[in-house]
């Protein structure tokens, strides 16, 4: 984990008068060991591999921090769950590209998109903060060879397909 994110977060708990646990180093060291999107469950899971004791209230609880404090960003990527990425940090205006199929996301950033947004929102009269695109999208290789390896792995996992709309 990288240490800004913990000296960070340890300012943000000080100001707010709440004390530094173990428990919640371990939340945040789980939460941002990999570059993927995770939701609660997904990462009480990571918690639970590296400190049994930890509690689901705890996880979602320090989630809550670590979103006020603007560490993590909640995404909405469907399937009525809230979904959390730890890259806004490194990659404050990045972009998801969501495959409908197989459920495979994937993080993109483009200056046009950026500059397209600076002109929308100062030509109604705001000044743009952050961004967040979600694109969903139909698999390629799925349609083109009949079959995605990323679809096959999601199944494996056991991970629950998004709904087709």
């Amino acid at each position: 984990m990288v240490n800004s994110i913990q000296e960070r977060l340890n300012e943000f708990i000080q100001r707010k008068g709440l004390r530094r646990t173990g428990q919640r180093d371990t939340v945040t060291r789980a939460a941002f060991s990999k570059d993927e999107h995770f939701t609660a469950d997904e990462l009480f899971d990571r918690v639970r591999k590296l400190d049994a004791e930890t509690s689901r209230a705890t996880v979602y609880r320090t989630l809550g921090l670590l979103v006020e404090a603007g560490l993590l960003r909640e995404i909405d990527l469907g399937e009525n769950q809230t979904t959390y990425d730890p890259n806004f940090l490194d990659k404050p205006s990045h972009n998801h590209l969501v495959c409908i199929d197989c459920g495979r996301v994937v993080e993109f950033e483009d200056s046009h998109l950026d500059l397209l947004n600076d002109c929308v929102t100062r030509r109604l009269g705001f000044k743009p903060v952050r961004q967040s695109i979600k694109i969903e999208a139909n698999c390629e290789q799925l349609r083109l060879k009949g079959r995605c390896p990323n679809l096959i792995a999601t199944r494996l996992t056991g991970k629950r397909l998004r709904k087709k709309r």
